[in-house]
């Protein structure tokens, strides 16, 4: 079977603004959206998805993207694509992965990714309140910076992006820097279409999205409330790859959303983090998430302190 890979893919980072560069591209008359994120090519990575892993007995249970049943779950997602449209999909923890730009080659030479960054300090802080929303923590900021090693692995650009520069060529990678995006979305788009070899749109006359977070009132209200969210999350993304649950899975899923739809009519409710992060935590993180993207100015032919305060490299 040839396995039916996209023209291009939105690989990351998570919190970068991925949601609104995908909602924008799917309005391209040239182009067509898989829908919702796939993560097929890191779908074993067990701390982008420990979801995804499950025991049988004393076995563990990954879902491998060389399984033929998996490779078939993919090559559905695009089914439907128009013939002549570039095809795309988006998974936004590509760029943490160690194997995704590889495997990527090894199915698509010619494949383009597009990546989003955003100050890493920042970022970092936006996914840890994701984590709390949707009950994956119960700890402070400062606590999961060493309990969810997403949070710092998911601001780690420049060593990914020298492997998919590697795999790839520095010809089949563009980055968009998310406050760039923010300030000038059409210059932003431009680069982006010109890129993958589309047409230009005007971005004024398209919907754009706009992923907007709620917030609870008081965190300790809702770290309470995820000793038991944390249990339930392993199944959130149960019915992710169609027919691969049983059916604990499923009770599982429902038990989740459930939860969830409390905590977002109940809890969520305002358009800000109720605190900010602790200046001392902010220091650190500074200078750790610099050394960690040591050469990214580089890599990317720009002075990147222009843009995330306190960056150096």
């Amino acid at each position: 079977m040839t396995l039916a890979i996209p023209d291009f893919i939105i690989g990351g980072a998570p919190k970068c603004g991925t949601t609104s560069l995908h909602q924008v591209l799917d309005q391209h008359p040239d182009v067509w959206m898989a829908k919702n994120e796939l993560y097929f090519f890191d779908a074993d990575d067990p701390i982008a998805h420990g979801d995804f892993l499950g025991i049988e007995g004393d076995d563990l249970v990954a879902r491998s993207p060389d399984d033929p049943a998996l490779k078939d779950w993919y090559q559905n997602r695009f089914s439907d694509a128009p013939d002549g449209c570039l095809t795309g999909e988006d998974s936004t923890t590509y760029l943490m992965s160690d194997v995704a730009a590889f495997r990527i080659k090894a199915m698509n030479p010619g494949a383009k990714v597009v990546f989003m960054l955003r100050d890493p300090v920042r970022r970092a802080f936006s996914q840890y309140w994701h984590l709390l929303r949707s009950g994956r923590t119960c700890v402070s900021f400062e606590k999961a910076l060493s309990s969810e090693p997403s949070i710092v692995l998911g601001s780690t650009y420049a060593p990914s992006l020298r492997q998919f520069h590697a795999a790839l060529g520095k010809d089949g990678v563009h980055v968009v820097l998310f406050e760039e995006f923010k300030d000038d979305q059409q210059a932003a788009m431009d680069a982006v279409t010109t890129f993958l070899g589309l047409s230009p749109m005007p971005v004024a006359k398209v919907e754009t999205w706009h992923n907007r977070t709620k917030y609870p009132t008081r965190t300790s209200t809702l770290l309470r409330l995820n000793r038991v969210g944390k249990i339930l999350v392993r199944y959130r993304y149960a019915r992710h790859f169609d027919g691969f649950g049983g059916a604990m899975s499923a009770i599982g899923h429902k038990a989740y959303r459930r939860w969830y739809h409390f905590v977002e009519k109940r809890v969520l409710t305002q358009d800000r983090p109720p605190s900010d992060m602790r200046p001392k935590t902010c220091d650190y993180l500074r200078q750790h998430l610099s050394d960690r993207n040591a050469g990214l100015s580089d890599l990317l032919g720009k002075s990147l302190g222009d843009y995330w305060p306190g960056f150096s490299q």
